[in-house]
């Protein structure tokens, strides 16, 4: 048996996308070579990767087991391009960087236009999603580095804090409870939550605080990603616990501070601990550092969000 990078790249595009034709263009290739590439590689293996249907394709178990190892394989093949490409500095390579969506809407954005400005060569990729697939990530490879909720209880990956932020109560304009300065997790009782799904450090934090107050949290909807959530916050349907910072001045929520006790998160950097991070990341990493203890940056934080380290 003897796999080549050509064919898992390929493999792990039909993969991603679902169909041949979406992933050939993705890869800059034409759909009768990645289909050659495929079959090569089955033919190697000796089994079937994928169920071909018309308009798609699935995965068979052999295609499910091999996913992992190809974007452990590609993500160390992506590694050691970018160790060697160090050597000539920060003039070209690739990083993935993974966010939760409060900080992909809020704190990537400068950072990474800083970052390019700084190092146009750099291909820069974002991955949106909550601690939990961040963290599944890092682990198979897919992301280089990712803006996590700590702790992380991973003995794979190594983690630096950045920054804690304060939580807050978001309600609509209109809602009653827009009308106070601060409130207890206790007064929350009654009170019908908008609430993300599962996988979101949000909806454990949540759940925690309101046990802890010692009642179970009553959903008025449950399942939303964070712009779903502050939307259907927006329209009244309820109020939900969010990060200060994505809760924006004059906007169409507003924000009630929570007393008794405050609750706060702390954000962190993680990547994988047995893999040396290249030059690029490491650059990307100090950019993140130093936005947060910019002191412009501080200026403009909500109140309740401050740097680490």
């Amino acid at each position: 048996m003897d796999m080549q990078v050509g064919q898992l790249r390929c493999f792990l595009a039909v993969a991603e996308r679902r169909h041949f034709t979406r992933a050939a263009r993705d890869l800059g290739l034409a759909q009768p070579s990645v289909s050659a590439q495929v079959r090569s590689l089955e033919g190697d293996l000796g089994t079937e990767l994928f169920h071909r249907m018309k308009g798609n394709v699935s995965l068979t178990p052999a295609g499910e087991a091999l996913l992992p190892f190809a974007r452990r394989i590609l993500a160390d093949v992506d590694a050691a391009r970018s160790e060697v490409s160090d050597v000539g500095g920060l003039a070209r390579g690739r990083i993935a960087i993974g966010a939760t969506p409060s900080l992909a809407a809020t704190l990537v954005p400068p950072v990474l236009a800083r970052f390019h400005t700084a190092h146009p060569g750099i291909e820069l990729t974002i991955r949106e999603a909550g601690s939990v697939d961040l963290v599944a990530a890092l682990e198979e490879g897919s992301v280089d580095i990712a803006l996590v909720i700590l702790p992380v209880r991973d003995d794979v990956l190594e983690t630096q804090p950045l920054l804690r932020e304060e939580l807050v109560v978001a309600v609509s304009r209109s809602h009653p409870l827009a009308k106070r300065r601060t409130i207890a997790v206790s007064d929350l009782r009654d009170v019908p939550l908008v609430m993300f799904r599962e996988g979101y450090d949000l909806r454990s934090a949540t759940e925690a605080a309101c046990r802890a107050a010692g009642f179970a949290p009553a959903f008025a909807v449950e399942g939303g990603e964070m712009d779903g959530v502050l939307a259907l916050t927006a329209e009244g349907l309820g109020a939900s616990i969010v990060p200060s910072l994505v809760v924006r001045p004059g906007g169409s929520l507003t924000a009630v501070r929570i007393e008794r006790p405050v609750l706060t998160r702390t954000v962190g950097v993680a990547h994988r601990r047995d893999r040396r991070l290249s030059r690029a990341a490491q650059e990307l990493i100090d950019t993140l550092h130093g936005l947060v203890r910019d002191r412009s940056w501080l200026k403009t934080m909500p109140q309740g969000l401050s740097a680490l380290r």
